[in-house]
């Protein structure tokens, strides 16, 4: 049987929508986004909200940054706007799930703001805080519950919410929470959702897993894609520095003193690594705070305030922390630690050039992390630039994929470049990078155990901005 043009084998062709008002919006809303400042819709936001505003299903198709939060926010208020009646006790009528706490609020905010002139009610429900006053809340009912997957299991558990009521479902941000594992808690959780509602569904990749969740849960749903997958946003300026590890430190407390840098965000793959570089950091004298899962909601909060207020000038994090993180003027992200998805590559420096500025993004790249690289290369289907760097390697291979290079040998191990079988980010006196005997590569120690970058770095800046 021949699929409808509305089906996600076949691109949508919206109507034309040059401004809010050609949306045929309630005036509360009109009214608030004019105080918001918005004007024009973006792609995503004129593609879906005359569909949404039917009642379709949808499968959008976007990056972090490109307006999809307004995008299904606008027509769940435009929905509620024009009833009277209210939610229920115990009850959610709309229902959006976040991966994680960070995306959660952020989303709650945007509707608070385009909702502010409009009697709805809503709640942000996330792990990491007490229990008792989400459950007191939801036992209230609310118009709209924004939550994450795992912490609304346990508030139903505890009867706080049931979802027998809920008339829209919205699930965001879809590769984000398979790779937390979320997809038991959301199989749970969509079970308990009544057959006849409308379905949103937002993914900035499409894998088979993905739209295989997506065809159990949609009708009919209308397919939007606001840009290709996996493309980065052209306005990121990108490069990449060949590192030995033990450098990478130090390599970035160089480049931190760019007065260029003025919001820095670094990313890590680790929660241990996060830390590890914000206390180095900060013993160099740099405002800095690490954002991660171990940390409590409120050190979160209040790392990403004194982030948007520029009190914070380097805020380091991991991926699954991140998602969420809405700040216009991020001026660098650092790759500190390649990902191991190359996707997540393109939503880490999605964090700059954002709200039509301009952004930087620099990635270390360890001998061990060739294949990484290559992989990201792939990806977003261009060669990253090298950067020359006084502590970058020298004598790096040429690596461009489209020449067929490979950094990897057989069984996906590292090649080796010197006789022997030792690789060639050990040094000349055979010891490694991160011995005890301080090798070649190690950073030199000063009086009290600290590299020695630390004590210049604190006599070059004197009274500089970035201190404490």
């Amino acid at each position: 049987m021949q699929a409808s043009r509305s089906s996600p084998l076949y691109p949508y062709e919206s109507p034309i929508v040059t401004t809010f008002t050609d949306l045929n919006l309630s005036a509360p809303i009109l009214k608030a986004l004019a105080q918001e400042g918005y004007e024009t819709p973006t792609p995503i936001q004129a593609k879906s909200i005359p569909d949404l505003l039917k009642g379709r299903d949808l499968l959008g198709i976007a990056q972090t940054g490109t307006g999809k939060t307004a995008a299904f926010a606008i027509p769940i208020l435009e929905h509620f706007a024009k009833k009277t009646d209210r939610a229920a006790r115990g009850t959610a009528r709309a229902l959006i799930l976040a991966p994680t706490r960070e995306l959660a609020s952020q989303i709650g905010e945007s509707f608070k703001s385009y909702g502010r002139f409009l009697k709805v009610t809503r709640a942000v429900v996330f792990g990491g805080v007490s229990l008792g006053k989400q459950i007191e809340i939801l036992r209230g009912g609310v118009d709209v519950l924004i939550a994450t997957p795992g912490r609304l299991v346990d508030l139903i558990d505890r009867r706080a919410v049931t979802l027998a009521n809920v008339e829209i479902f919205v699930l965001d941000e879809v590769d984000q929470m398979l790779d937390l594992g979320f997809i038991h808690a959301i199989r749970k959780l969509t079970a308990m959702l009544p057959k006849q509602r409308q379905n949103l569904f937002f993914s900035a990749t499409m894998p088979k897993e993905i739209a295989g969740l997506a065809a159990g849960l949609l009708s009919d749903p209308v397919r939007v894609e606001v840009a290709p997958v996996a493309t980065t946003v052209e306005r990121v300026n990108q490069s990449v520095i060949h590192v030995e590890p033990a450098k990478k430190l130090t390599l970035l407390a160089e480049l931190l003193k760019d007065n260029n840098m003025t919001r820095t965000l670094v990313f890590t793959r680790t929660k241990h690594g996060a830390d590890k570089v914000m206390k180095g950091l900060s013993g160099g004298g740099f405002t800095t705070a690490a954002i991660h899962g171990n940390k409590s909601q409120a050190n979160r909060e209040r790392a990403l305030a004194g982030f948007k207020q520029g009190k914070i000038l380097v805020l380091v994090a991991t991926d699954i922390a991140a998602r969420g993180i809405d700040v216009d003027a991020v001026s660098h992200v650092v790759n500190y630690d390649l990902p191991h998805v190359p996707e997540s590559y393109v939503h880490r420096i999605g964090r700059t050039a954002r709200a039509g500025a301009e952004g930087t993004a620099i990635a270390f790249c360890t001998p061990e992390d060739r294949g990484l690289l290559r992989d990201i290369e792939k990806t977003i289907r261009m060669p990253v630039p090298v950067m020359d760097h006084a502590l970058s390697m020298k004598n790096v291979p040429a690596f461009a994929p489209s020449h067929g290079y490979n950094p990897m040998g057989k069984g996906g191990k590292p090649k080796q470049h010197r006789k022997g079988g030792a690789p060639n980010r050990n040094h000349g006196n055979g010891q490694r990078p991160h011995g005890n005997g301080g090798g070649q590569g190690a950073p030199k120690r000063g009086e009290g155990g600290k590299p020695n970058w630390m004590k210049d770095l604190g006599k070059r800046q004197g009274g500089n901005s970035r201190g404490a």
